[in-house]
């Protein structure tokens, strides 16, 4: 794609690649070219999603936006418009695009708001396991529905707090660190310390 752009569509602009192979001392050159207008058009992998503040940077497509997460797909769109001129992002998709890309896509379209995002991804993937290791997918008998009982949450954290802190009595924390190993079910660790 890179000579693509560089040598077919845009052989007047000034095209510069970065990607993750390249040694840092070669990223942080490009990125300076970038910054400092040697370089009209950056051509870049997904290593521009985190650490990349040009001001001057207003527009971004992302190719196969449909194969992103709705966090990837903010963070990359928070690259741009970080200036006084407005940012835009492009989202391209393949010609057939799942139910779920469709909804991460269109939320992008809805909304910048990170906590909302947040949110609507948690509605798309799921909670995964709580104190597991699965990421993302709902449990057939979920425990918790995080969006709905989120006082329930805040309840268990100041609980744990509690059970955890020098007030709570030592055979309380026994008791209850009893409990919980017998009830663990799927959790991998119970840590309760005094």
């Amino acid at each position: 794609m890179f000579i693509k752009f560089k040598e077919k569509i845009f052989p007047d602009l000034r095209v510069g690649l970065l990607h993750g192979k390249m040694r840092p001392s070669e990223k942080d050159e490009v990125m300076n070219a970038f910054r400092n207008n040697e370089i009209d058009l950056l051509v870049a992998t997904t290593v521009v999603e985190v650490g990349i503040d040009v001001p001057e940077a207003t527009m971004m497509v992302i190719e196969n936006a449909d194969r992103f997460g709705l966090s990837q797909l903010h963070q990359l769109r928070g690259r741009i418009g970080r200036g006084e001129k407005e940012g835009k992002c492009i989202l391209l998709t393949n010609e057939r695009v799942g139910e779920k890309a469709w909804k991460r896509l269109k939320i992008m379209t809805e909304t910048d708001d990170g906590f909302k995002i947040a949110e609507e991804d948690l509605k798309i993937r799921g909670p995964g396991e709580i104190l597991g290791t699965r990421q993302w997918g709902f449990k057939s008998s979920e425990l918790i529905k995080y969006l709905q009982d989120i006082k329930l949450l805040k309840l268990a954290k100041e609980m744990a707090s509690y059970i955890s802190s020098p007030e709570f009595p030592y055979w309380e924390r026994k008791l209850c660190e009893e409990v919980l190993k017998e009830t663990k079910g799927e959790l991998l660790e119970i840590s309760i310390t005094a």
